[in-house]
This record gives structure tokens, sequence and C-alpha cells, in this order.
């Protein structure tokens, strides 16, 4: 019902003609606000003290007499600079509560991501850690007062659609029996290069060493063994590449009992869809990328251009 004018009732019940409705109100700039659960008395104290309105007295009577255009909604809402009694409500009872927005990066641990989901502002409730790599990396949005528990079940929902569809593009003929096998070993391919066009490469690479039986001697699955599944935050050590533990993947061959980490949708595709090449063998180039190799000589004169790189960089 659209009113021709909005009653205030203060003292004896003077009327507040309609200009008052939709005068400009105090808010100096845009503002967001959450908006709290209550009666129409405390929505409109609420408001009155965040300078969204002037008078709570006049707020809680013009909703009172529009009541029918429909219920105020408890959330986080954007208000204009300047916004009016008359569009204070219409963005209570129609507006959209403002979209937040988590970004869940690639390549992280379930734990890192807990942490990522406990630190996000807005969300509730507690959270355990998921289940290995179940989670996609992706920007979620939310509303304030949506539950941490349900954005990862999201997260884990998109992880599954995704997964499931890769998988049943992927190309013939490759050395991996499930869809898990592809979630560990994509998994491994995003801890291993930051480089978008070396996945597939690199990914490459391990179905070679796969096919062979060689073991796939992945350093990001011996730092997720030396971390316990957590990030691990100094460099390998001997100790750690000669541990005995079903991650580590200098020890053992095949592929680790899981993933070390989520990957993203490239990392999937990757796997899915592997460069065909002959290399067996690849280390850091010192450029931010990797040289690649087919024999264990020209691998080892890698290795050692390497490492020079690395007594530079100690000595500067």
């Amino acid at each position: 019902m659209v009113i021709g004018g909005v009653l205030l009732l203060a003292g004896g019940g003077a009327v507040l003609a309609l200009h008052l409705y939709r005068k400009p109100g105090p808010l100096a700039e845009p503002a967001q606000f959450v908006v709290p659960r209550g009666g129409l008395a405390a929505v409109a104290e609420a408001l009155a003290r965040a300078r969204v309105i002037g008078d709570p007295r006049a707020f809680t009577a013009a909703a009172w007499i529009t009541r029918d255009e429909g219920p105020v909604r408890a959330a986080e809402f954007a208000f204009p600079a300047h916004a009016s009694l008359a569009d204070v409500l219409e963005i209570l009872r129609d507006g959209r509560p403002v979209q937040r927005r988590l970004t869940i990066p690639e390549g992280l641990t379930a734990r890192q991501i807990v942490g990522l989901l406990d630190g996000a502002e807005g969300l509730m409730g507690e959270v355990s850690a998921p289940s290995e790599g179940t989670v996609l990396p992706e920007t979620y949005a939310y509303a304030y007062g949506d539950a941490r528990a349900a954005v990862l079940r999201r997260a884990e929902a998109a992880m599954a659609q995704t997964l499931a569809e890769a998988w049943a593009g992927r190309s013939p003929d490759l050395p991996l029996a499930s869809p898990r096998e592809a979630l560990v070993l994509a998994s491994i391919v995003e801890r291993e290069t930051g480089r978008p066009e070396e996945r597939a490469r690199v990914a490459g690479v391990f179905m070679n060493r796969l096919r062979r039986g060689m073991p796939l001697q992945s350093d990001p699955t011996v730092a997720y063994a030396a971390a316990d599944g957590a990030a691990l935050d100094r460099p390998l050590s001997r100790v750690d590449l000669d541990r005995d533990h079903p991650f580590n993947t200098y020890r053992n061959r095949g592929l680790p009992p899981g993933p070390i980490a989520s990957p993203g949708r490239e990392s999937l595709r990757a796997v899915l869809h592997p460069e065909a090449n002959d290399f067996l063998y690849f280390v850091a180039d010192g450029n931010g990328g990797h040289a690649f190799a087919r024999t264990l000589e020209e691998h080892n004169r890698n290795v050692a251009r390497w490492r020079d790189v690395e007594r530079q960089r100690a000595v500067r």
C-alpha cells in the first residue's frame, strides 16, 4: 500500500506530512549496516545509532503504517547516502543483503582452509576440517550470519561436481584408476608449480613415472609428511627425504594415499589432459619455473645449475 503520509506518535500524536517520509536522512556517506534481530523498536534504535535514520519514533511509526508492504528483515544491507525513511524501509523489505566474498586460493591444505573460514568476518559457527583435497578453490559469496559449515559444504559440493565432470572428459589411457587418484595427482601438480603453462608438462612427467613404476619423488609430498598435514615452514632436509611415511614419494612408489592440498580447476585439467612428452625429471630453474630432462645425466646438470643459483643467492 502506498501511503500518503506518515503519522509520528509523539506526545499527543502529531501528524507528519509526506515530505518527512521522503526527506533525506542523516547518513553522510553510503554505508553497510547489520540490522539486528528484534522488534521494530530495537531495529529503529540500532539504525539511529548508526545515523542511518534520524528519529527512531518516526521510523517505527512509518514501518507500522506501511506494515502491509512486508516485514522488516534482519540482515546486512547497503544504504545510500541521505537515505530517506522510505528508502530505508524499502531496502529492509525488498533489498538484497550485502554479498560478502571468501576466496579460497589453490593449493591450501584442509587446515589452512579452516583458518580462512574461521577468519571470515560475518560467518557464524564452528567448522571441522574437511577431508584433504575435497574443497574447490574458488570465490564464494555469503551473507552476514551465514554458517561456516554451509559455505564449506558448498565448496565441497563444487569440488565433487568439478572432479566428476573433469574425470568424465579425461584423455584416454591415463595411468589413473579413479577420480580420487586424479585428485591426488592434481594436488601434487598444484603444489609443484605456480606457473599455469607448466602444469600439463609436470603432469606429463608424473604420468611417465607412473607408467614406468618409478617413484614420483615429489618434494611437496615429503613436505606434507614432514609437517603432518600442515604447512612446512622450513626447507626440506635429508632426514625428511629418508623418513618412512606413506606420503613420502621418495621412499614409496605410486601415488600417496591421499591429496596433499586442494587443487584448482586448471591442475585437475592438467592431470586429466597431460602433455604427451618423454620427460622423466624436473628441477627448479631459478627463474620461477622448472628445467625438464629426459635422462638422469641431463637432470643432474640441471640440478647443478640450480645449486649454483642457490649459492649465488646465499652470498648476496
